[in-house]
C-alpha cells in the first residue's frame, strides 16, 4: 500500500525553489490535498510555485502561507529563500478549503453550509493574516461556524498575499483575513500545545484595571505584587525584564491551567502600575511568566508524551506551528524543536511555519507550539 503522504523541503533560488521541492518529494498515489509553507524571502515565487506543484502532482487543493520561517522534519529555516510542502491522499469529501476572509461568521454558513452539516469537522487548519481587524474574533467566528478544534497560527505581516487557499476553482491567495481548510471525522488527528513560559508565581485576581493598564491586584497595587513575584534579582534591574518576563492570562473553565502569554508593555513606577499587551477586565485572573529555554524543553517533552499516549503508534505525519521567539530564538540553537518530535515520535513527514501567534482550538496564543498529527 503506498504512503498516504509525503514531505520535502528545499533552499535556494526563489525561482527555482518549487521544483526543487518536486525533485525531493515522493510519489502518493492519488494525491488530492497539500500544504505549503515558504518564508518572506520566497514569497514572490508562491504564485508559480503553487502553478508548478498542480502540474507535476495533480492536486489541485492547497494551504497554507508565508511563515516568519518554515521548518520542516530535519530543519528549521529563516531569512532566506525557502519552502516545505507535503502532499496527501485524503477521502475526496473528507476535507472542505475556506478562502481568505474577513467575515468568517458569515462567510462559511454561506457558502460551505451543506458540507459542514454534513460532515460535522472536528479539526480545521487555519492561518491568518496579522492585518485582519479582529483576529480573535475572527477565529472565534471560524470556530463557531464550522464546530471544529481550530490549529494554526498568524502568518507574515510584511507580504501583499500572505495566504494559500486554493481549490479548483479559485487561486486562493489573498490577505487581510483568515483561510484553511476544515476535516472531517473520518481524517484520524491528534493535537496538542506546548508553552514557552513558565509561570513564576501564583494566580492573582485583578481588582482594578482600564483597557491595558492594570492598577490593583490581591488589593494591593500592581507593581508591589509583580515584583514580589519576579523576586528581588530581577526587581533589582528592571532593565532587564524585556523578553525574559511576560503576563500570563489563564483560561476560564480550563482543566488543564492553560493561558495565554502576553507582553508586558510598560511599569509606571510612581502610580504603581503596570501596562500589559491585552484588554483587561476587573475580576480578570493574571500570573507572571518567565521565558526559561529549560522549562519550555520540558513541556515539549511531556506534550509529546502524551501525544505518543494518545495516538497508539507513529504519526503518518504532521504540521508544527512554532511561535518565532521560540526555536534558535529560546533554544540558542536550530532544530531543538523538529529533534525532539523525531526522538520521541519517530521519523515521518512534518512540515511547519514560524508564526507571528499560534492559535489552538479558538485561542490566540504566543510563545508556544501546536503540533497536529494525521494518525
Amino acid at each position: 500500500m503506498s504512503a498516504r503522504f509525503a514531505a520535502a523541503s528545499a533552499t535556494g533560488e526563489p525561482g527555482s525553489l518549487g521544483l526543487r521541492c518536486l525533485a525531493a518529494l515522493a510519489p502518493v498515489d492519488q494525491a488530492n490535498f497539500g500544504i505549503v509553507y515558504v518564508t518572506e524571502p520566497a514569497a514572490t515565487a508562491l504564485p508559480d510555485m503553487l502553478r508548478e506543484f498542480g502540474a507535476q502532482t495533480g492536486v489541485k487543493s492547497w494551504v497554507g502561507g508565508v511563515g516568519l520561517g518554515v521548518c520542516s522534519a530535519e530543519s528549521e529555516i529563516f531569512e532566506e529563500p525557502a519552502a516545505v510542502v507535503i502532499t496527501a491522499a485524503l477521502p475526496d469529501d473528507g476535507f472542505r478549503i475556506f478562502a481568505p476572509t474577513k467575515e468568517p461568521g458569515t462567510d462559511l454558513p454561506r457558502r460551505h453550509a451543506v458540507w459542514i452539516e454534513k460532515s460535522t469537522p472536528t479539526l480545521a487548519l487555519v492561518h491568518a493574516d496579522p492585518r485582519c481587524p479582529d483576529l480573535t474574533q475572527a477565529a472565534n467566528d471560524v470556530a463557531a461556524a464550522s464546530g471544529a478544534f481550530l490549529v494554526g497560527g498568524l502568518v507574515s505581516h510584511r507580504c501583499e498575499s500572505p495566504l494559500v487557499a486554493v481549490t479548483p476553482g479559485e487561486n486562493g491567495l489573498g490577505a487581510n483575513g483568515i483561510a484553511g481548510v476544515m476535516l472531517s471525522p473520518e481524517i484520524a488527528v491528534a493535537t496538542s500545545l506546548t508553552q514557552g513560559c513558565m509561570p513564576i508565581g501564583p494566580v492573582h485576581r485583578i481588582d482594578e484595571a482600564r483597557d491595558n493598564i492594570i492598577m490593583v491586584i490581591d488589593g494591593r497595587p500592581a507593581l508591589s505584587v509583580f515584583l514580589e513575584d519576579i523576586g528581588p534579582e530581577l526587581a533589582r534591574d528592571l532593565r532587564r525584564l524585556g523578553g525574559v518576563i511576560f503576563v500570563g492570562l489563564p483560561v476560564a473553565g480550563s482543566d488543564t491551567g492553560d493561558y495565554l502569554v502576553r507582553n508586558l508593555m510598560a511599569i509606571d513606577p510612581g502610580r504603581g502600575w503596570i501596562v500589559v499587551g491585552a484588554e483587561i477586565t476587573p475580576g480578570d485572573q493574571i500570573l507572571f511568566c518567565r521565558r526559561d529555554p529549560q522549562s519550555a524543553r520540558g513541556d515539549m517533552e511531556r506534550m509529546l508524551r502524551q501525544l505518543a499516549g494518545r495516538i497508539g503508534g507513529p504519526p503518518k505525519a504532521g504540521i508544527y506551528v512554532s511561535c518565532v521567539a521560540r526555536g534558535i530564538n529560546l533554544f540558542g540553537e536550530p532544530g531543538v524543536e523538529t529533534q525532539l518530535i523525531r526522538e520521541m515520535l519517530g521519523d515521518f513527514p512534518l512540515v511547519g511555519f514560524f508564526a507571528n501567534g499560534e492559535i489552538s482550538r479558538d485561542r490566540l496564543y504566543g510563545h508556544t507550539g501546536v503540533l497536529t498529527l494525521f494518525t
